[in-house]
């Protein structure tokens, strides 16, 4: 399951409104909460909450372990409690896929690496994305050809890659509304970013080519 699949699961679990409500206890409770807790505040059978909570848990909303709530240990203290709370992880999920996330930390290390070396942004946000994008190439299983090798890699981040006649055009742009508001910015550190893919990767290139409807990033082989 890919990280797409994972938070749409994850989304599709708080449709019952009883889920919704037990995530919402669990989120706004400042300890984990155990199947008794949650029944009780939810006025709920021990059964049914420990369902649904096991439910969240099993779609990546919630995480669990084990507790003695009596505060007691030893011998007579009792079996501990399986108790629940939220899951660090964010869950998000946009359609088309947007990277809005990964812009940001591209942008925040260009910023943080600008005002430590004294750089201008444009030159370290260049330089991050093409080490961000060296790093995905780097995560990316060995495909039978460079080519293919990256259409899997870009697919992981939502470009929506169309391979034609030896190259690659993107259907979607991840940083799509960043790009309106400010297209040069943001078009230069794409292109960095699968630039860095490209020559990790070897006998490829990212090429700027803007056009209607699609990323402005084409990679292609290099000459």
């Amino acid at each position: 399951m890919d990280d797409t699949d994972r938070d749409i699961e994850g989304i599709a679990a708080l449709a019952d409104p009883v889920r919704r409500d037990l995530y919402r206890y669990v989120c706004e409770q400042r300890t984990p909460v155990s199947r008794d807790q949650a029944a009780s505040a939810l006025d709920l059978p021990k059964h049914r909450a420990s369902f649904h909570l096991d439910r969240l848990e099993k779609a990546g909303l919630l995480t669990s372990g084990y507790l003695r709530l009596s505060g007691r240990t030893g011998p007579g203290a009792g079996r501990p409690a399986k108790v629940y709370r939220r899951r660090d992880d964010e869950i998000a999920v946009s359609l088309p896929s947007r990277q809005y996330a990964l812009a940001g930390e591209i942008l925040a290390r260009a910023v943080e690496d600008a005002i430590r070396e004294g750089r201008r942004v444009q030159d370290t946000l260049e330089a991050a994305a093409t080490l961000r994008g060296e790093d995905l190439a780097r995560s990316t299983a060995a495909e039978a050809t460079p080519l293919e090798t990256a259409v899997s890699a870009v697919r992981t981040l939502g470009y929506e890659p169309l391979p034609l006649a030896g190259q690659v055009v993107m259907a979607n742009c991840p940083f799509h509304s960043l790009v309106t508001d400010h297209p040069e910015l943001v078009c230069g550190m794409n292109h960095a970013l699968l630039g860095g893919l490209c020559r990790h990767l070897g006998g490829l290139a990212a090429v700027l080519d803007p056009g209607p409807g699609r990323c402005c990033v084409l990679i292609t082989g290099a000459e």
